[in-house]
């Protein structure tokens, strides 16, 4: 089985009022489950990080005991935060030192995950969600 988890983070005016969004589909591509939160007032890679750390909740809600056999994959529009994740980029923003070790303690609990980079244009759906967020307020 295969998961594929969408996520965007956004904020208006940087820091300003941000929002994350969530698309998660099957491997074929059909939806499972979305979710979308305003977040306040934060910085747009600070929203990015809190959209992949809803993210990988919603997965471990979705999957229950099925987590450890699922096959995960991650697509986000920020290269910035993939490449943290990956460790090919060290994490020197303080406010985001806190939001990285969640994620990595988090991803702990799917064995056979990855995190992939794709363009913004292969990303709607989660942006879609991450605008609803923020319009929301």
């Amino acid at each position: 089985m295969k998961i594929i988890i969408y996520t965007d983070g956004g904020s208006r005016n940087n820091p300003g009022i941000a929002g994350a969004g969530v698309y998660i589909t099957d491997g074929e591509g059909n939806e499972l489950m979305t979710a979308k939160k305003y977040l306040g007032i934060k910085t747009n890679n600070w929203a990015e990080y809190q959209g992949l750390i809803i993210g990988l909740e919603k997965a471990k809600e979705l999957l229950g005991a099925k987590t450890k056999t699922t096959e995960v994959e991650i697509r986000m529009d920020s290269q910035l935060i993939v490449r943290q994740i990956n460790g090919e980029y060290r994490v020197k923003e303080p406010s985001l030192k806190e939001q990285f070790i969640k994620v990595n303690n988090l991803k702990t609990d799917f064995p056979k995950i990855k995190f992939v980079h794709i363009p913004r244009k292969e990303n709607k759906e989660a942006d879609k969600l991450a605008n609803e967020a923020m319009d929301s307020k």
